[in-house]
């Protein structure tokens, strides 16, 4: 335990470090929120680093550094599965959607689907989202945050009140500070605090493990490292078996699939590439995420391995292992750094999230629908309106998550079952298959929430019979049926006048692609597959040695065949895309001028 004065200066010193990053959001904001644009989409004008820092902190939340790090305490490093493939989603996006999606110049996704499909179509999606983003999502980053701060700092022994009242306090807290820069900051005021935040992030992500080391090595960081491969180096294993938190198998079967809508089609999480300055700015801050998302195991899940080390079965509760290794090998002087960093991931998801409900609600039903002539002024005043409501309702919902049957982390991943296949698929077909009619769209977004909800809840609730299928396993089978049933339905009802929905109108080097997209593309995609090599039997979970004897040809292989792909991409698939690009532009502008 801290003593008092202890305390104080560390939540002083917390309070200085988020003030310090309230001030200079502030003024790099100042007088940037006059218009809707500005408001939902930073005035179009976000640079790839600022979407990169965005991003990253967006989607690392309070909830991942406890839980991941809980599960490799428990378990092995399987669960990387959900951070490190997130590049191949992010390659997909910055390659495939986000051209399509700037040409467009849409401000969210279901703006999409009412170019491609209809209104109805439309209305539909941002139901599906609401009702996910209000449900679960927004309060479980504020339940999520608030439980990390009672277990890192024992606010109910030092405020001497009850857990439940500890746990509304905190939440009431990161709720009001996130909601004042979402609401009355806009995008840009969000985007520049997670930069800042993420880089607190970074520097205290890489000194806990770095200090766990040495506290493992006696003083020596290298003897550490070496005793967690030398010692149990199953616990290094990503190649997750059936019984593993995460199977290996369920990559291919869900996972991507969740990475990809998460990451290409989420909106809260897309809005800032919607939001970049041009193409090239887009495409540098989603493949920077992905290079990002490399490095986030190090930190999630390797401080687990370390506390399992340290601690083995003195904690019962893997939740408990990373505060308790932070408040072993931190300072008492940069405790307070943390705690800033902790507020600012929770807050930073939050914030983006509830950015992201309210541009839902304005831009697709309350303007088209109620007052589609709103000036700027009152389309940012209706905003910020309905995100005091949402934010209001989500400090209520929040703390009742304790009583979560299954736990949070799978109640989260289970409910987003509801609508991210469904919108992939018809987002993906719309886009690839120019005959896929409205009405398959509509069937699909039906059928989709009727059969999860039977085949993960319905069954065993009604039939008392249980299909034993894991939900990530379903995202799989519901995606082929769905998708199967909208090829057939483009062969039998086809829409009959296709819909011009890709044209550029911010001038001609707008959509001119970054010239090292695929190369860097192609980089990523050979980082993901080492990455797993190291984290293999073949590599750091060898159990006879620190490696096997083919983990370095392997790691040669793949090095020499990612230069030679490299060097060809440079010289010739960038050409053939900024071509694909280039035309795709000019026949959907011919298109659209022939339409008017």
């Amino acid at each position: 335990m801290f003593s008092i004065g202890e305390i104080i200066f560390i939540l002083l010193s917390c309070a200085f470090f988020m003030a310090l990053v309230a001030v200079v959001s502030y003024y790099m904001t100042k007088g940037h929120v006059s218009t809707a644009d500005e408001y939902f989409l930073a005035g179009r004008g976000l640079t790839g680093v600022f979407i990169a820092g965005s991003l990253l902190l967006t989607n690392l939340s309070a909830e991942q550094l406890i839980g991941l790090n809980g599960q490799s305490f428990t378990n092995n490093m399987s669960g990387m599965a959900w951070e490190v493939t997130a590049g191949l989603a992010a390659i997909i996006m910055a390659i495939f959607l986000l051209p399509k999606f700037l040409g467009i110049g849409i401000s969210t996704i279901p703006e999409f689907l009412s170019k491609r499909y209809d209104e109805t179509v439309r209305r539909l999606t941002v139901i599906l989202f609401l009702l996910g983003y209000m449900c679960v999502t927004i309060p479980s980053m504020l339940y999520s945050g608030g439980v990390s701060v009672l277990q890192l700092f024992d606010l109910p022994e030092l405020l001497d009140i009850t857990y439940t009242q500890a746990l509304w306090l905190t939440v009431w807290f990161v709720g009001i500070v996130g909601a004042v820069y979402a609401i009355f900051g806009g995008l840009r005021a969000v985007a520049v605090s997670d930069t800042l935040n993420g880089i607190g992030l970074v520097i205290i992500g890489f000194l806990v493990p770095i200090l766990g080391f040495i506290l493992l090595g006696n003083g020596n960081m290298v003897d550490g490292m070496k005793h967690i491969v030398q010692n149990s180096p199953e616990k290094l294993n990503a190649i997750g078996s059936s019984t593993d938190n995460v199977p290996f198998f369920s990559i291919f079967t869900g996972i991507l699939f969740a990475n990809l809508f998460y990451w290409a089609l989420n909106q809260y999480v897309i809005q800032r590439a919607l939001g970049a300055k041009n193409l090239a700015e887009g495409q540098k801050g989603v493949l920077y995420t992905g290079y990002l998302k490399l490095l986030v195991p190090i930190f999630m899940l390797i401080p687990g391995v370390i506390a399992y080390h340290l601690y083995g079965d003195s904690i019962q509760n893997g939740d408990l292992s990373y505060p308790t290794l932070v408040s072993d090998v931190l300072p008492v002087w940069m405790l307070g750094f943390f705690l800033a960093v902790l507020f600012g991931a929770v807050l930073s998801s939050f914030n983006s999230i509830l950015n992201s409900v309210a541009t839902l609600l304005v831009l697709d039903i309350y303007q088209p629908v109620f007052e589609p002539d709103a000036s700027d002024e009152k389309l940012i005043k209706v905003s910020k309106i309905l995100g005091i409501i949402i934010a209001l309702v989500s400090f209520f919902v929040a703390p009742f998550l304790m009583y979560a049957p299954d736990g949070l982390w799978n109640l989260i991943r289970q409910f987003t079952g509801f609508f991210n296949i469904p919108i992939l698929v018809i987002v993906l077909m719309g886009m690839i298959f120019k005959r896929v009619p409205a009405s398959a769209a509509k069937v699909v977004i039906i059928f989709h929430v009727v059969a999860y909800y039977m085949m993960v809840w319905g069954f065993r609730q009604i039939f008392d019979w249980d299909p034993g299928i894991n939900y990530i396993h379903i995202y799989g089978i519901l995606l082929a049926i769905e998708v199967v049933f909208m090829l057939i339905m483009a062969k039998i009802k086809p829409l009959k006048v296709i819909k011009p929905v890709f044209y550029a109108e911010n001038g001609e080097d707008h959509l001119v692609p970054w010239k090292h997209a695929i190369p860097v593309s192609i980089t990523l995609i050979f980082s993901i597959v080492i990455f797993y090599v190291i984290f293999s039997p073949i590599g750091l979970a060898y159990e006879e040695a620190a490696v096997s004897n083919w983990f370095w040809p392997v790691i040669a292989i793949l090095i020499a065949a990612n230069v030679v792909l490299y060097i060809v991409s440079i010289k010739t698939w960038h050409r053939k895309y900024h071509n694909y690009v280039e035309k795709q532009t000019e026949t959907s502008r011919k298109t659209r001028l022939s339409g008017d």
